[in-house]
């Protein structure tokens, strides 16, 4: 009888040990699967687009040739994802070379003093109401000039690459006042104040 309760006691030990390390090893895959994915944003499929009305009649449109950024997607605690964007301010094109100097000189964008504008990301939630919207607030600094701003970030789509990474996909179209950071030339004139910006990333996991 002893080594009857013995061998009982011993199953029962055992059985343990091996539901134990089940539910560890689940806890942890699940704390894996949990876990905050990041994405550095491909500049190849991705676009930032900016336009003015000129002489408040027609809009011109321009675009950034060179940024960098990364962004943090927590799916499981949205709040805790994250937004950072670098642009090179003197990569400006308008399709005018004219233009484009004038746009890097101190009357605008003032490339060799300021050589990039910057976002970073201070809060993240799913806006209400809407599917696959985020509500992105952050920092934008142009000029040297540092303010916060809030816009709508729809997701607009997820999946595989060729070589087999996650991809993800984000477009945000808002207007920004130029005036408000420093840039003031033209306003009330040829160059309106309001600057409406699309950007338009494709991102894929690092």
């Amino acid at each position: 009888m002893k080594t009857d309760l013995g061998r009982t006691r011993q199953i029962s030990y055992i059985g343990g040990l091996v539901l134990a390390l089940l539910i560890i090893g689940f806890t942890g895959s699940t704390q894996l699967a949990d876990a905050a994915d990041t994405y550095e944003i491909d500049t190849a499929h991705s676009m930032i687009l900016f336009r003015a009305k000129h002489n408040s009649i027609a809009y011109n449109y321009g675009r950034f040739n060179e940024f960098t950024g990364k962004i943090t997607m927590d799916a499981t605690d949205i709040s805790k994802s994250m937004v950072e964007f670098e642009v090179k301010t003197a990569s400006v094109d308008t399709a005018n070379e004219k233009r484009d100097q004038h746009l890097r000189s101190p009357d605008f964008f003032s490339a060799k003093q300021f050589p990039v504008i910057t976002f970073k990301s201070t809060k993240v939630n799913m806006k209400e109401g809407a599917e696959d919207v985020l509500e992105v607030t952050g920092d934008l600094e142009l000029l040297g000039v540092k303010k916060s701003i809030t816009v709508d970030v729809e997701i607009t789509g997820k999946g595989k690459g060729r070589q087999g990474e996650s991809l993800i996909g984000f477009e945000s179209t808002f207007t920004i006042n130029r005036s408000e950071f420093g840039m003031t030339y033209g306003v009330g004139g040829p160059v309106s104040d309001d600057i409406g910006l699309i950007v338009s990333i494709e991102a894929k996991q690092g």
